[in-house]
């Protein structure tokens, strides 16, 4: 089996070439495509340096998966040449998610959907594979009709810039200096930006948007409803998120808790809360704080956490490669 990653030298391509590694992927050749300038500089993957390459239109032949970690612009860019070389693409970016002929898979969730593709798999947005995660256990006893949600980013959603963004300003602050504001909308040391993506005519952003719009596609729920407010949060590493889910007949607290701990790819927590630190740098989404909604007659409220990196993207891609080839 032949491997590549579109965008190796990002913070999600880089995380993708680790889990191929962790996870013990057979793997007879690997190659590494990024931009003209990082052409020629190496990666390590286990005792090898590989190679990156610049993508053309023959780059990906002989291949049999592509992981794409690139914007939606490139990745509509090399999509087509990726589907000529016989290659499934399995991307990352939002710009095929919304397609009708487009699986939107998280593995432990919809798997089967990945059976279904036609060269092109959909990874979805990071803090709504965070957060399905967390709630499909509860829609596989009831389906939910609602959901409301605030989800709490990490700086490092917002790629390697925001990383360092926050630890400047942070720096600054410390030495008295004035905070340079480049990545966000506004200064994020010490402070909460809710203000993620750009804005629809509704007044909601785009990612706020992305729960309803992909939470549908992935529950097999085309008449849910969502309420969501992302808010950008001074974390370097894991999404957190509140929500609250309504579900067309009740579920108990006690069902929920079962149903939570008996699934896969997430972990039950009951003896503290989970917190973005804890869940970060591995692929397991944390749930907690599992609760009554005091509004809603079969509401139920909860807190997840999740490593957007690994589990919001990297390691979610990686797992539906690992699906098709298990079927």
């Amino acid at each position: 089996m032949k491997i590549g990653i579109l965008g190796a030298t990002g913070a999600v391509g880089r995380q993708m070439l680790e889990c191929i590694e962790e996870r013990n992927i057979a793997a007879d050749e690997i190659r590494l495509f990024a931009s003209a300038r990082s052409a020629g500089k190496t990666l390590k993957y286990k005792d090898t340096d590989l190679v990156i390459q610049e993508a053309d239109e023959k780059a990906f032949e002989g291949l049999d998966y592509v992981l794409g970690a690139v914007s939606n612009a490139y990745s509509k860019q090399y999509m087509p040449m990726i589907k000529k070389a016989g290659a499934v693409y399995i991307d990352n970016s939002s710009a095929f998610r919304l397609d009708d002929d487009v699986p939107l898979v998280v593995p432990e969730i919809n798997g089967e959907d990945a059976l279904k593709h036609n060269g092109v798999i959909a990874n979805p947005n990071c803090s709504t594979i965070i957060t399905m995660m967390a709630v499909a256990p509860i829609a596989r006893i009831s389906p939910i009709q609602k959901i409301t949600a605030t989800t709490f980013q990490a700086v490092s959603g917002a790629g390697i810039g925001g990383f360092h963004e926050l630890n400047d300003q942070v720096q600054a602050i410390q030495k008295g200096e004035e905070p340079q504001i480049k990545v966000f909308p506004q200064q994020i040391a010490f402070n909460c930006i809710a203000e993620i993506g750009s804005y629809n005519d509704n007044g909601y952003t785009t990612e706020e948007m992305k729960m309803q719009n992909e939470g549908r596609k992935i529950l097999h729920l085309p008449d849910l409803k969502v309420t969501c407010t992302c808010v950008r949060v001074p974390v370097y590493r894991s999404h957190s998120i509140s929500a609250s889910v309504v579900t067309e007949e009740k579920v108990t607290v006690d069902q929920a808790r079962q149903a939570i701990a008996e699934a896969d790819g997430v972990k039950l927590v009951e003896d503290h809360v989970p917190t973005p630190l804890e869940t970060s740098n591995q692929d397991i989404v944390y749930v907690g704080r599992i609760r009554e909604d005091l509004c809603e007659e079969k509401g139920l409220a909860l807190w997840c956490c999740g490593d957007q990196i690994r589990k919001g993207a990297a390691a979610n891609a990686v797992q539906i490669m690992e699906y098709l080839l298990s079927h």
